[in-house]
């Protein structure tokens, strides 16, 4: 039998589990909120066209609106000005979005502090125990910060000094980005960067570290209880959107329960 042979009987047997890590998009889905003085996403919107009436009798469709950063989405490295020059959305080679992925699970720490932070010793001491990350594979950073995700306000966690919600810290996202073997990271919160990141030096460096590598993102990501913290494979979907910074993106992992 054929690998590809194999891996479709594994799929239809459930040998091989396929978990939605995809926040459903409605226009109740949390968006970031930017400073007053910077403009501000679109939140999903549905314009119905016809629904089996007189606009259409035998069809229901609509047109859609949203921000390419919406609800789960993947971030391209030219979202950010230190990618400027590379990929769109569309240009991210269709074999990178196919990938091993790891979790590493800090949601205990991020129920105590949601200002906590993962650390460079953090990821040394999960390899320790489960093995180097994955080469050209992902990891996915757990908070359990999905919980909150019906809830604009919970999901922000915002108050007189900014947002709060969890993340890397400046030295991690470098580390991430220039001397790690991943191609990207998955977070559940609204972005890649803590909510305090608009204060690091330097400020989302996540992002500029990141996007400045030619890496990628992908944020408000779902179910990541599911995954164990190696062997998953992680499917990103994302519009090919040209000249595009990101689009929305359904996201799937593929989970062997033996």
């Amino acid at each position: 039998m054929s690998i590809l042979s194999s891996l479709a009987e594994a799929l239809v047997s459930a040998r091989i589990e396929v978990v939605d890590l995809t926040a459903p998009l409605s226009a109740e889905t949390p968006v970031i909120q930017l400073p007053e003085q910077f403009a501000q996403t679109a939140r999903f919107e549905l314009e119905e066209l016809s629904r089996y009436d007189d606009r259409g009798p035998a069809w229901y469709w609509n047109n859609f609106r949203t921000g390419e950063h919406t609800g789960t989405h993947f971030d391209a490295p030219n979202h950010w000005v230190t990618g400027r020059d590379g990929d769109d959305v569309a240009s991210v080679p269709a074999g990178r979005l196919i990938a091993p992925a790891v979790v590493l699970d800090f949601s205990e720490q991020a129920a105590a502090d949601p200002d906590f932070l993962l650390e460079v010793e953090h990821v040394r001491a999960w390899e320790a125990e489960h093995g180097p990350l994955p080469e050209g594979g992902w990891l996915l950073f757990r908070t359990g910060w999905d919980a909150r995700s019906a809830s604009q306000q919970e999901f922000l966690n915002a108050d007189d000094t900014g947002p709060h919600t969890p993340g890397l810290s400046v030295e991690c996202a470098r580390w991430l980005a220039d001397e790690s073997p991943v191609l990207g990271l998955g977070v559940e919160t609204v972005g890649t960067d803590a909510g305090a990141a608009h204060s690091f030096d330097p400020p989302f460096p996540c992002h500029a570290s990141l996007m400045g590598s030619g890496k990628y993102g992908l944020t408000q990501l779902q179910n990541l209880a599911l995954l164990p913290p190696t062997g998953a494979l992680l499917v990103a979907a994302p519009l090919p959107i040209v000249s595009g910074s990101g689009s929305p993106s359904r996201v799937l992992a593929l989970v062997e329960r033996g």
